[in-house]
């Protein structure tokens, strides 16, 4: 839209089912969208408009909220799914608060992907060996990338806690700060479409798929949540002499509830189950700990103000408005039924099977087209719609032969 347009207030209209569209660009029936597929107001959020600094041509970037023409929000939208969870817990005098930690990936341009990626050649000459988990020296041959995308956050506005080089190769990780999750759900969006262009224009690819790599971690993008009252700021995980309170178990008992029921909204593509099938550090159960990191809900070491659950299970390719949505309507199921959680674990430890989960997308489609507290919190058009988009992403996955499959199967009797 032009600028002239945006700031006249023209209204931009799309079609309902752009929101269904799949990630090879094909929609589902109209049926799943409203067989007239008519339009929907895309609203800017007016405190979510932002001047593009990477961009040469003067550029913003709006995010906006998709509402029916009638004016409310659209059911099929997951920004407006995490305003209505969001809703709830106000309704109780009660504020979520979240933090996302995002792992990505820098690679060299991958021009056939047929493939494997490689990390990029840095300006000492050499391509990463694996060897610079933590390290505080290992992205310096890629200084003058991460020097544009600290510039350009700054410029954005978009405050980090901190940034450091994680397990992979060239695997990088950025903790934002916790707060709002409608505005921390905006800003790793936002994150994640500024370290792609950044990436670009440097000569690069980032990559936020769940396991781009063979034998190398995947990335994730774990979930901090808290809740507070309104009124007081105070975290009503913990009591006045720092103690668990019976919310926080509640809180636990409707994550472990919830988890395996919305696993394809944590782990929406074919990619995801290579990384939690394959875990490091990427546990595929409904476990909870206290600071144990094979568990798909961990405690981490805090003190009492800072108590909080992390949700272990999402991806980095998770759309973050689903995924904190998820998590936090989970979360308050629990608080509304008063569900106790299971016995936490600690140390090495076999998955029961009420707490494992779905392991395939084929699995987790079929877990969450059963799911009745699905439909219930999320409403029945958005679950089967979701499922429908998903269904035809999985039937064009097999629709391809492997590499694998023509090595290893050809020669079979």
């Amino acid at each position: 839209m032009t600028a002239e347009g945006f700031l006249e207030g023209r209204r931009l209209q799309l079609a309902r089912g752009v929101l269904l569209q799949c990630i090879m660009g094909g929609y589902p029936p109209a049926r799943f969208y409203g067989s007239d597929d008519g339009d929907l107001a895309l609203v800017p959020d007016s405190s979510q408009v932002y001047r593009l600094p990477w961009s040469k041509q003067p550029r913003a970037f709006a995010i906006c909220d998709a509402d029916e023409l009638t004016g409310e929000s659209s059911n099929l939208s997951t920004r407006g799914q995490l305003k209505a969870v969001i809703a709830r817990y106000t309704a109780l005098g009660l504020a979520p608060v979240v933090a996302t930690e995002l792992e990505f990936f820098i690679f060299a341009p991958n021009t056939d992907p047929t493939q494997p990626f490689q990390p990029p050649i840095g300006l000492d000459g050499r391509r990463e060996d694996g060897q610079s988990a933590f390290s505080v020296s290992s992205n310096n041959g890629l200084r003058p990338f991460f020097n544009e995308v600290y510039e350009c956050m700054a410029a954005l506005g978009l405050p980090r806690d901190t940034f450091m080089h994680e397990m992979g190769v060239s695997q990088f990780e950025i903790n934002l700060l916790h707060g709002d999750p409608l505005l921390l759900a905006d800003q790793t969006f936002l994150f994640k479409h500024l370290l792609k262009e950044v990436a670009l224009k440097h000569g690069l690819t980032a990559v936020c798929m769940a396991k781009p790599l063979a034998h190398t971690p995947g990335s994730s993008m774990h979930i901090h949540q808290s809740i507070v009252e309104i009124d007081t700021g105070t975290n009503v995980f913990s009591d006045k002499a720092g103690e668990p309170t019976p919310i926080f178990r509640h809180f636990i008992a409707g994550q472990q509830a919830g988890m395996a029921d919305f696993t394809a909204l944590f782990a929406p593509n074919v990619n995801s189950y290579q990384r939690l099938c394959h875990p490091f550090a990427s546990p595929n159960n409904a476990c909870w700990s206290h600071d144990n990191r094979a568990a798909g809900l961990r405690i981490p070491a805090s003190s009492p103000v800072a108590r909080r659950v992390e949700n272990r299970l999402p991806g980095a390719d998770a759309n973050p408005y689903l995924a904190i949505a998820a998590s936090l309507a989970a979360g308050l199921y629990g608080i509304e039924n008063t569900l106790e959680p299971s016995e936490p674990i600690q140390g090495e430890f076999e998955v029961p099977d009420n707490l494992s989960l779905p392991c395939t997308l084929h699995a987790a489609l079929e877990r969450l087209k059963r799911s009745q507290l699905a439909k219930e919190l999320f409403g029945t058009e958005f679950i089967e719609g979701y499922i429908a988009s998903k269904s035809m992403e999985l039937t064009s996955f097999y629709d391809e032969i492997t590499p694998w499959e023509r090595r290893v199967l050809a020669a079979q009797a």
